[in-house]
């Protein structure tokens, strides 16, 4: 079965095509909000060819997605209902999801949602210590997100490692312009960093991560900060581009080794809540059989891993120094006495996609 997945993100569109689960074509736009350009998206999908399937990469699911769906009117109405709750990249994929569906409108189409792999985390893990009557009435919940790169990263560490995923104890670090991490213990996520919306967690390009609510319900009270203008600032002037005044990792790295005294700040923010992180992932599963970095960051940037698994010695994690800065592709970074492996591993949300858009549309 060829697949065209459609990856919609804040700065651009990324079109790629899976035959037999391998990569068989690509082509990149450049896409900022509102602008997508239709004959470019069209001369694109000419040039990738006849396919027999199209999946979207769809960020966020809420509750009741919790799997694969075939697109259909009522669903696209719920995904524009969620866009409020990731609105960086909600609007975006509705945009391609319509300008694709335009062009290829008698070929089976299906969205694949990030917050899915992160459905069935326990309980304990995604309930919000908020009043019941909140929680029932507006469905406020921990989703987590970037699901599909962590199922396809933990499905590939297992490869790597020769181990049956459900016999592994996994924290998958997604890091890129977005960052996240999960916990994956017998194949399926357990914990993970992003809540409610994207906005949780780590540090990342322009996303603030954890924030004390405190801290932001005195700016509204105290500040004359509108919303609109929290919203803004928390999703699109803060993380490195606050901390360091860039928010290209290799940039802040770049300005780090020259001694400038903001990116120094930023990379030690950076790493030090990826560190606790970490250490909260393995926690949640009692233990840690590898550490898995994937994502523009999480694959590219040594001094972060380097900086992130010194510091992680007491979990058992240790690299050579050698194999962090040599090399490219998935890979093993693992010192030799090493208890838990470390592994890099390219981010293949599509490979993840078209293996569900096989398995929906093969069963039915």
């Amino acid at each position: 079965m060829r697949v065209l997945v459609v990856n919609a993100g804040s700065s651009s569109l990324k079109l790629s095509v899976v035959d037999g689960l391998e990569r068989v074509g690509t082509e990149e736009l450049a896409a900022g909000r509102g602008d997508l350009d239709p004959d470019g998206v069209g001369r694109a999908v000419r040039r990738l060819g006849a396919v027999d399937a199209v999946g979207h990469r769809i960020v966020h699911g809420g509750e009741r997605h919790r799997a694969a769906v075939p697109i259909d009117d009522d669903v696209v109405r719920s995904i524009t209902a969620l866009s409020a709750l990731a609105p960086l990249h909600q609007a975006k994929s509705l945009e391609a999801l319509a300008v694709v569906g335009s062009l290829l409108g008698d070929v089976p189409a299906v969205a694949c949602f990030d917050t899915a792999f992160h459905a069935d985390l326990p309980a304990e893990a995604c309930t919000y210590a908020l009043p019941l009557a909140w929680r029932e009435r507006w469905g406020l919940r921990r989703y987590g997100f970037h699901g599909l790169a962590h199922a396809s990263a933990a499905r590939r560490a297992a490869e790597l490692l020769k181990r049956p995923l459900h016999d592994l104890r996994l924290v998958t670090c997604h890091l890129g312009g977005g960052a996240s991490l999960a916990a994956v213990h017998d194949g399926r996520s357990v914990d993970t960093t992003m809540g409610f919306t994207p906005l949780d967690g780590l540090v990342m390009a322009t996303r603030s991560g954890s924030v004390d609510p405190g801290l932001l319900l005195w700016l509204l009270e105290h500040t004359g900060l509108s919303e609109h203008e929290m919203a803004h600032a928390l999703e699109h002037d803060s993380g490195l581009l606050a901390l360091a005044g860039e928010a290209d990792m290799r940039v802040v790295l770049d300005l780090a080794a020259r001694d400038d005294p903001r990116a120094i700040l930023a990379v030690g923010v950076y790493v030090h809540r990826l560190v606790g992180q970490i250490a909260a992932m393995a926690a949640a599963m009692d233990g840690l059989d590898a550490l898995v970095f994937s994502g523009g960051v999480g694959e590219h940037a040594a001094a972060v891993r380097a900086g992130a698994t010194d510091r992680l010695g007491f979990l058992g994690v240790a690299i050579d120094a050698e194999r962090n800065v040599a090399g490219g592709g998935d890979r093993d970074l693992s010192a030799t006495a090493s208890r838990v492996r470390t592994l890099v591993v390219g981010a293949r949300e599509d490979l993840e996609i078209a293996r569900q858009i096989v398995a929906l549309l093969g069963a039915r």
